[in-house]
């Protein structure tokens, strides 16, 4: 009798269920995280390069400014950074729509995906940090 009341059966029913539960949620593949990762990645490395492109061509300029224009209200006021941010929002939707169904299944190293996000995630910043901005930008359009 007293083995009934010491142990009721559905608590550990219940905790046989989260166990299961928490196992299944571990199992899920990870794609969709590295996916994630490689879109926010190309979108932010975009408008790295097209922030550089600008500074060294008045056509691509003046390009990238139609292109923010064509959309949102206050452009003109804005100048090219409507532009600039319009390419980095398209790369990431564009990179997360290819990226998404091709790696969702797959089980991946979040760790290494993690250190390419990182470093692209550096390299962006470094190529708008103005010091390397303005290097890279007057070396080539001095050549």
């Amino acid at each position: 009798m007293a083995t009934g009341v010491l142990e009721p059966r559905g608590v550990v029913v219940a905790a046989a269920a989260t166990v299961v539960k928490d196992e299944r949620r571990r199992s899920r593949p990870n794609g969709e995280a590295v996916a994630a990762l490689l879109a926010a990645m190309l979108g932010m490395l975009t408008l790295a390069l097209v922030n550089q492109l600008t500074a060294m061509s008045a056509g691509v300029n003046a390009w990238v400014h139609s292109i923010g224009k064509l959309w949102m209200p206050g452009a003109q006021g804005i100048g090219p950074y409507s532009g600039k941010e319009t390419l980095a929002l398209v790369a990431w939707i564009v990179g997360w729509a290819v990226l998404h169904p091709a790696l969702r299944r797959r089980e991946m190293s979040l760790s290494r995906w993690l250190i390419v996000f990182l470093l692209g995630v550096g390299i962006a910043t470094t190529f708008i940090w103005p010091p390397v901005f303005e290097h890279v930008a007057g070396y080539f359009a001095g050549h």
